[in-house]
């Protein structure tokens, strides 16, 4: 029970409909889609292109896109697979050539073909009930009239400025000052503005084909990218067999690689191997938390990639016996020193997006241009941010992940569905980059082993393990005598370089009717509902 003499929040109540996003314009905006008679699709889309215009440091059309979505609450999980791949020309020569050592950001070698409108357009022809000119029309509006900057988002904008200074578009859009606009400050984006009516009258081809996909490929091209029309004019998301496990009596289902979801599993099936009791913020509960991740992102950044080039071992990742061996390999009272590197970016900016709507059709919606303000680079004419999700490619020739043609690459980004006794309990997700499958994890222990409601287990203080070291980041509400017992393990406990994370979720209480929300506080954004 949360103790209302603490500056937190409440976790939000109401028995109609219910969204959670990072941002109030996004959330309002779903809200009022269901209002208007559209379904938890519908509103996940419209929540989601709002705010690829009201923040564009987190989330944009030229990023990729994850969902999985339940109809009428059932346990038939349906899951879309929205990322995109390399040009058809591309290979680890390219980079090598450059004396290129891994793929770096705001090279245009980093950017793959876009996924996100082709994902939002399958999604809404096969799921959705409104027109889709409709459901765009609200980001429209702000891209065109402008919209007032908030806290976070401000603040992820100014650590961008000297990224943003480097492209001459995204310097005369984003910098319109010379500087990132401050909170309170309105911004508007015309050329996002035309891109998205064109995609609200026209569709998918509006953006993979004329105009819009001309102005990308010219712009790529002229600095050195391979992209062509033609990768352009065939890029194809698709639907996927989700993958799940069971922790607590419950079943988790996440998307499959090329994602990180199986390892978000991984970790739970390891956490299900330890009693939970005691203290959930414990040095214990958090050793354990930070060994499984360790062991469960050690295998990730060696078998994960896409399943079209390589083999993916899921159900033997997802075995018992692979539980019980990385469980085994935990001592509660020394931090392992011998696991591999990681070898992936720690931050990266994302928003997912959970709907529930009064017919209990539930969504769980994540869309990303990866790092903030992506790659940096942006379409002169289209206004469209471009995602450097290539970056999380290796450079490694015969490795899983290694760049290639047509590839996609392993990804951060992992929506999340929780499922009970035949029905839908829960679509959730935990932004972050790397950290998510250990972010999915630490909220589903705090709420299923530790029974605290959603805002509760949103609100608690993060930690997470840093690529190839002993380092534990860790924010600055970690009780002290926690952080001293676990660097006396042998962690090295550091202050968090940001905020880590952002969750949003939203919980169907069956035996009450009634829904019930969290929303992150480190982001600006809360749930509401009808």
């Amino acid at each position: 029970m949360r103790n209302f003499e603490k500056p937190t929040r409440s976790v939000v109540v109401s028995r109609e409909a219910m969204a959670a996003t990072s941002h109030p314009s996004a959330t309002l905006t779903a809200i009022e889609i269901m209002a208007a008679g559209g379904n938890a699709m519908d509103a996940a889309i419209a929540a989601c292109a709002v705010q690829c215009v009201v923040e564009p440091a987190s989330t944009g059309i030229g990023g990729d896109c994850f969902a999985l979505f339940s109809q009428n609450g059932s346990d038939k999980v349906i899951a879309y697979n929205g990322s995109g791949r390399t040009p058809s020309a591309l290979t680890v020569d390219w980079f090598l050539d450059r004396g290129m050592t891994k793929v770096e950001r705001n090279s245009p070698g980093s950017v793959t073909v876009p996924g996100a409108i082709d994902a939002w357009t399958r999604l809404h022809t096969d799921h959705g009930h409104l027109p889709f000119d409709s459901i765009l029309a609200p980001a429209i509006r702000f891209a065109e009239e402008g919209y007032a900057i908030s806290p976070r988002v401000h603040r992820d904008w100014a650590l961008e400025e000297e990224l943003l200074a480097c492209d001459m578009t995204a310097r005369r859009i984003f910098l319109p000052s010379g500087r990132a606009p401050r909170v309170g400050e309105v911004h508007r984006q015309p050329e996002l503005a035309a891109t998205l009516r064109l995609v609200a009258r026209q569709g998918r081809d509006a953006f993979y084909t004329g105009p819009v996909a001309e102005d990308m490929v010219m712009y790529l091209q002229g600095i050195g990218g391979l992209h062509t029309l033609e990768d352009f004019a065939t890029a194809k998301g698709e639907y996927v067999t989700p993958i799940s496990t069971e922790f607590r009596g419950y079943q988790v289902y996440e998307c499959p690689p090329n994602g990180q979801g199986v390892i978000a599993l991984m970790i739970l099936n390891i956490l299900s191997r330890f009693d939970a009791k005691g203290d959930p913020q414990s040095a214990d509960r958090l050793h354990l938390e930070i060994e499984a991740t360790r062991l469960a992102y050690a295998a990730r950044d060696l078998l994960v990639a896409d399943p079209d080039h390589s083999q993916i071992p899921v159900d033997d990742m997802l075995s018992d016996a692979w539980a019980d061996r990385l469980a085994g390999m935990i001592d509660l009272k020394r931090a392992r020193t011998d696991l591999p590197a990681f070898d992936l970016p720690l931050h990266s900016d994302t928003v997912h997006i959970s709907v529930v709507d009064r017919d209990r059709n539930a969504v769980s919606f994540i869309n990303s241009i990866f790092d903030s303000f992506g790659s940096g680079l942006v379409s002169p004419k289209s206004g469209v941010v471009l995602h450097n999700r290539g970056e999380s490619f290796s450079l490694q020739p015969g490795h899983p992940n290694a760049v290639g043609p047509n590839k996609r690459p392993l990804h951060t980004i992992i929506p999340g569905m929780l499922v009970k006794n035949g029905r839908t309990e829960m679509p959730f997700g935990v932004m972050g980059g790397y950290y998510q499958a250990m972010g999915h994890a630490h909220l589903l222990s705090k709420t299923l082993d530790f029974g605290m409601d959603l805002q509760e287990a949103i609100d608690l203080p993060r930690v997470v393990p840093v690529s190839g070291t002993m380092n534990v980041q860790a924010e600055l509400g970690l009780d002290r005598t926690t952080a001293a017992e676990l660097g006396r393990r042998g962690f090295e406990i550091i202050p968090a370089m940001d905020p880590i994370g952002g969750a949003q979720a939203v919980r169907i209480d069956w035996a009450n009717g009634t829904l019930l929300g969290g929303s992150e506080p480190r982001k600006d954004g809360c749930a509401l509902g009808l």
